[in-house]
């Protein structure tokens, strides 16, 4: 199920949540955690990646910090206050469509 639309749609609520156990990431950080996590299940493409992150900065959501690393400048995303609330927000409805997923695959469908 590698990258599929059901991923696609929660790739801002992956992205806060790692955010939210780690502190702080930069890009590259985040695609290889997730890919971690996931055993290779799911890669994110850094076309996924960043106009997500982009996003997640104009919403006000993530602050980016730059610094420089082996002589090259990385930025680091990190939730804001705002940010870290709407993740306890968008998990809490995320679990809850899990829970209704759930119920409507486990129920026997009558026509």
């Amino acid at each position: 199920m590698k990258n599929s639309q059901l991923y696609k749609g929660s790739l801002n609520t992956i992205i806060m949540k790692l955010l939210e156990e780690n502190g702080r990431m930069y890009g590259y950080e985040i695609t290889q955690k997730v890919k971690e996590i996931t055993k290779g299940e799911l890669n994110i493409t850094e076309g996924a990646l960043y106009p997500a992150l982009h996003k997640l900065e104009a919403e006000g959501l993530l602050d980016v910090e730059v610094e420089k690393v082996d002589n090259r400048l990385r930025k680091y995303y990190k939730l804001t206050e705002k940010g870290t609330t709407e993740t306890v927000n968008r998990l809490a409805e995320l679990e809850e469509f899990i829970q209704n997923m759930q119920t409507i695959v486990n129920s026997k469908l009558s026509y």
